[in-house]
């Protein structure tokens, strides 16, 4: 039993209209480590009960005036529910008996006259009895609020896992998305494609309706797909293939694998991995670096391909119409065998959406302004570049707190010469 259930003592009630018998009975408790507390009637008894907080054990008289034994228990039910009720019968009329089990709930009854010994092993066993009742309470109380406190710690602690995890994976982004701005360095004709081809590969994904868990595998894996060429030949507007030697040509097609062995080691960087080996591959075999052909390619690489050849064509459509361009050379190289033709009807829903985020037109003009300057809301008309040409964010960015914080945070580690240039809106006249 605990400390605090044995520290206050039972309180044992007795009920009777014979003052003799309760001085009697009082006598024969003294020595118990029980409280004991007295009535001379069925009405003084109600009243004790009403001004005694845990009242364990009540024993009673079956004869009184103006309330029976039976009557009283049933009342005294109503006050104390949990104590142990014994009734005293001088009869041997089990009606009664059975009266005040039924009606009150009696625990047990006893003969009156009583034997000293029985009566106080009775009022002992319902003492006990009480004591294990009082126990049980206290511990299925304990038990509940432990539960709630349990539940509390673990929606406490998964919200921490939460804001944790989602630390970890904007930190994870954040770093990819910086390394991909680095590799854009090389060429500043490339400085958008990575992120381009990310986002157009991941809403290329989402309406292939991939897993979200491949969806951003697909993410991250077109984010650096071009991680290989680091330290190796590339193509650029300069550099054709024509103009390649045939030493440089296999060196030029060695960078999906290259890419693929700087990230293996990475365990969350795996899966990308093997989308980026595969984004040079074609749907009719003749791709590099395995030559895969048709659906041996993963999914993930023949969407990246897609999408790096969407970014591509839109680099060098302008006009009105760049959507129906793009579609065109979508579906002709789904002709010819460059891409996967099953994946040409999402590339009817997503490239329009792609070309409506160009840059605003009409109605809108573009203003450089002090980093101080920046509010949230505004969009940027440009790319903010640091000092020494890192990107900072594309165009086409709306600011929040967030962004304006970065750019403040970068004017002071890298100052650029310039402010940062955003799209005002005209004034109606």
């Amino acid at each position: 039993m605990s400390e605090d259930v044995n520290a206050a003592p039972i309180k044992v009630l007795f009920v009777d209209d014979e003052e003799y018998i309760l001085k009697s009975i009082s006598r024969l408790f003294v020595d118990e480590p029980y409280e004991v507390l007295t009535a001379p009637s069925g009405a003084k008894g109600l009243t004790v009960l009403r001004g005694a907080e845990d009242v364990g054990v009540i024993v009673t008289d079956q004869r009184m005036p103006s309330m029976t034994g039976t009557e009283f228990l049933a009342r005294a039910k109503e006050i104390a529910p949990d104590a142990l009720r014994i009734v005293l019968t001088g009869y041997a009329d089990i009606h009664a008996v059975v009266e005040a089990i039924n009606r009150g709930g009696a625990y047990r009854y006893a003969a009156k006259p009583w034997e000293d010994e029985e009566l106080l092993q009775i009022v002992r066993d319902a003492a006990r009895q009480y004591e294990l009742l009082r126990e049980n309470d206290r511990l299925e109380r304990l038990v509940r609020k432990q539960n709630e406190e349990l539940k509390e710690w673990n929606t406490e602690l998964e919200r921490r896992v939460m804001e944790a995890t989602h630390r970890l994976k904007k930190s994870f982004d954040d770093t990819l998305a910086s390394f991909a701005g680095l590799l854009e360095l090389r060429d500043p004709s490339e400085r958008h494609h990575s992120c381009n081809v990310a986002a157009v590969a991941e809403a290329l994904a989402v309406a292939a309706a991939l897993p979200a868990d491949e969806v951003e595998t697909v993410r991250i894996a077109a984010l650096i797909h071009d991680i290989g060429k680091v330290g190796g030949i590339d193509l650029s507007p300069n550099n054709a293939v024509q103009a390649l030697t045939p030493e440089q040509w296999r060196s030029y097609k060695e960078h999906p694998v290259r890419g693929q062995t700087v990230v293996d080691s990475i365990e969350a960087l795996r899966s990308a991995g093997v989308l980026i080996r595969h984004h040079h591959e074609r749907w009719d075999g003749g791709g590099f670096p395995d030559g895969l052909r048709g659906a041996s390619i993963p999914v993930g690489a023949r969407i990246i391909a897609l999408a790096d050849l969407i970014d591509r064509e839109m680099s060098k459509c302008r006009g009105a119409n760049v959507s129906d361009l793009v579609l065109d050379a979508v579906r002709g190289e789904g002709s010819a065998g460059r891409i996967d033709p099953g994946l040409v009807p999402h590339a009817r829903r997503v490239v329009p959406e792609v070309c409506s985020r160009a840059p605003r037109g009409a109605g809108h003009y573009e203003e450089e302004i002090d980093v101080s300057k920046l509010r949230r809301g505004m969009t940027l008309s440009r790319d903010a570049l640091s000092g020494t040409g890192v990107l900072l964010l594309r165009a086409g960015t709306v600011m929040d707190g967030t962004t304006i914080a970065a750019l403040a945070r970068h004017s002071e580690l890298d100052p650029s010469r310039t402010g940062v240039y955003v799209f005002r809106e005209h004034s109606a006249a």
